[in-house]
């Protein structure tokens, strides 16, 4: 042990400082081993490898090497005071502890080490009264037009898709090879984009190119110009389009023969019809149970405060931007070329995401505080069930046991999502239309 004293305080964004104190004695034993590595190690004029006398080391080395000793002493008191630490002022995993002024560390080894680290910790927070809370939530009933709005979604769903030669028009569905050009109208390879489809009037391409293709046919190309960007920040380009395949959809009619298409359980449209309001019900149902929790939990955070820390934040943003360039089924350097043409900065975006990543992380903060609390159990049984269903029987003992820890934890969250509701009363507000509600 080389710590003769430690002490932990408390910082904002639930950080810590450790004050950590070596005693002048371990300083002098530290810096005589590294004396003695560099004294077998090193082989200076005039002496044969590892036989100059650490006298001469020391004149030639010595600062240097107590400056090692200094650090390696710091690394190695940092462990030892973590082990010692009570378990809510452990470091969070991707949290590594840094010197608060490393300005002020001493150049020689003739006093006692005093240094101050600091790192981040699981936030620490009082829960809030979590049962007996009254909220409001709106009234949702499905309606026969959007039953209707749904069949007619099944129809599309169900259509036949065909080839098609004679012009583009509005929801037919077209794939194309696209490509930049510059100023010398030479193309960019780095936009190059290749077999990309979609759906004519849903506007779900990076350029909106859903109005420049009505009217081409296969194998047609075009050079359109666009603007990206806003405002200030707009960017005229031109883009090259090749039209590769166009198809249209045969729309099936509603009658029984579409409905026992749709599935064999149902053999008239009449069935078709109540299994489909029985489905938008439940969909209701489940969305309104999400509401429900949401609204809740966010009465529950107005009574606590829960700092997050910036590093917590930081590991949540870079999973959102993994996710964010996986959507777009581009490299991450073609993200960050889309973003510049609409103006905006990989940073830009992070910025515009941390307050949302920061409350979601304070909500499940606070689930699992709720969780942990209340000491769900979830059976042996159930959870081999569980694991079975999501792994299938295939998985080895490994990865059954390693992802049975993440299964039976969502298994608790659930149980504690059922607790809050169970727990808390929710009263009607408003009435809301079904489209309204599943698409707020």
């Amino acid at each position: 042990m080389m710590i003769s004293e430690q002490k932990i305080k408390e910082v904002e964004n639930s950080a810590v400082e450790l004050a950590i104190t070596v005693k002048k004695e371990s300083l002098s034993d530290s810096y005589t081993k590294v004396l003695q590595k560099y004294s077998k190690t090193l082989q200076l004029p005039g002496f044969r490898k590892g036989k100059a006398p650490t006298s001469v080391l020391e004149q030639k080395f010595g600062p240097s090497m107590k400056q090692e000793t200094i650090f390696q002493v710091i690394d190695e008191s940092v462990q030892e005071a973590l082990e010692k630490v009570e378990k809510k002022y452990k470091p969070l995993p991707y949290s590594q502890p840094a010197l608060v002024d490393e300005t002020v560390l001493p150049e020689d080894i003739d006093k006692d080490l005093n240094f101050v680290v600091t790192y981040d910790i699981m936030p620490l927070f009082e829960l809030p009264t979590y049962t007996d809370i009254e909220v409001e939530v709106p009234k949702v009933k499905v309606l026969k037009a959007d039953i209707d709005e749904e069949l007619k979604r099944l129809q599309d769903q169900n259509a036949l898709v065909v080839e098609k030669t004679t012009a583009i028009t509005k929801d037919d569905i077209v794939t194309l090879d696209s490509i930049e050009l510059d100023d010398e109208d030479k193309e960019v390879e780095a936009s190059r984009r290749t077999d990309f489809t979609f759906t004519v009037g849903t506007e779900s391409s990076i350029y909106k190119i859903d109005k420049d293709v009505i009217g081409l046919k296969v194998g047609d190309n075009k050079v359109v110009e666009k603007e990206m960007g806003e405002k200030e920040n707009k960017k005229k380009i031109k883009l090259s389009l090749t039209i590769k395949e166009v198809k249209q959809r045969d729309v099936p009619a509603l009658d029984d023969e579409f409905a026992q298409d749709v599935s064999e359980q149902y053999k008239t449209l009449d069935d078709l019809v109540k299994a489909t309001k029985t489905k938008l019900e439940e969909s209701v149902e489940n969305k309104l149970k999400a509401v429900k929790l949401e609204r809740l939990v966010d009465k529950m955070l107005e009574n606590t405060k829960i700092e997050v820390p910036k590093t917590m934040i930081e590991v949540e943003l870079d999973s959102a931007w993994r996710r964010f360039v996986s959507q777009w089924g581009l490299s991450e350097e073609q993200t960050l070329q889309f973003l510049e043409m609409q103006g905006q900065t990989k940073e830009q975006l992070l910025d515009s995401w941390a307050l949302e990543s920061e409350k979601g992380i304070r909500v499940q903060l606070l689930l699992d505080k709720i969780k942990d609390k209340e000491g769900f159990k979830i059976e042996k049984e159930a959870l081999d069930a569980e694991i079975e269903r999501q792994l299938g029987s295939d998985s080895d003992e490994q990865t059954r046991s390693y992802y049975g820890v993440i299964i039976e934890d969502d298994m608790k969250l659930s149980k504690t999502n059922d607790f809050l509701l169970e727990k808390n009363k929710f009263t009607d507000k408003e009435n809301l239309k079904y489209s309204e509600f599943m698409e707020s």
